[in-house]
Order: C-alpha cells, then sequence, then structure tokens
C-alpha cells in the first residue's frame, strides 16, 4: 500500500487536531503536514513538495486561501498538486472562484463530528485509491 502525502492547511489549531485524529484512524497509509496559513504552506511546499493531495481552508491570517490557490495554480511544478477546499465558508463567490482556479473537491465543514469523519474518510478513500495522485508531481 503506497503512502499518500497530505498537507493540511488551516489555522485553527482544534480544526488539525480534528482532521489528524480521522486520519490516524483510517486504514490508509497516510502521512499529514500541517501549515496554519498559506504562506506557510507555501514555504513547506518549496523545501519538500512532497504533497499529493492538499486540503485547504479559505478563511486565513497572512494568506487566505484563495491567495494561496492563485500562487499554487500559477507555479509550474506545484500547479498540479489536487487540493480539496475544506471550510466553514458556503459563499458562492467563494464557490466559484475556487473551481475556476482549479480545486479538486470543495467541503463545507460540518458541524457534528460523525458528518465530518464521514466527509473526511470518503474523501481519503477516493484520494488512496487513485493509483494516478503519485505521478502527477
Amino acid at each position: 500500500m503506497k503512502k499518500l502525502n497530505i498537507l493540511f492547511v488551516d489555522d485553527d489549531e482544534v480544526e488539525r487536531m480534528k482532521f489528524s485524529r480521522v486520519c490516524k484512524k483510517s486504514d490508509h497509509h497516510l502521512s499529514v503536514t500541517e501549515a496554519k496559513n498559506g504562506e506557510e504552506a507555501l514555504n513547506k511546499l518549496k523545501n519538500t513538495s512532497l504533497s499529493q493531495l492538499i486540503f485547504l481552508d479559505l478563511n486565513m491570517p497572512k494568506m487566505n486561501g484563495i491567495e494561496f490557490l492563485e500562487i499554487l495554480k500559477s507555479d509550474e511544478q506545484l500547479k498540479y498538486i489536487p487540493i480539496i477546499i475544506l471550510t466553514s465558508s458556503d459563499n458562492n463567490k467563494d464557490l466559484k472562484k475556487c473551481y475556476e482556479l482549479g480545486i479538486a473537491g470543495y467541503i463545507v465543514k460540518p458541524v457534528r463530528y460523525e458528518e465530518y469523519i464521514n466527509h473526511i474518510s470518503k474523501t481519503l478513500d477516493y484520494w488512496t485509491s487513485n493509483e494516478l495522485v503519485s505521478q502527477i508531481i
């Protein structure tokens, strides 16, 4: 079983803990790197570039998710990394802008923890079963 390297970008410590908990309980072989904002995420990607999937919050300090997306998608090496938006924003304008920038999915953070687990687990099931994800970077 191949390991899936994930970059999780969210300024909220509770969200990072929830995501990490779901990944640890998962049956998949995952490695999760965390970043607290878009700026930190870009630095981590430029220094390691091992991420095969990015989960990204939109509302963050320093550099928000859309600013991060615009920079990432203009980078010739990093633009192919699939990005899943995981945010509290159900704003239609945000949704449209993110898809225009080339995201792979958009999840509005559920309030109930059970629903959160379900959404993240299904997303991880898909991306760990996608053999081609390891070939894009």
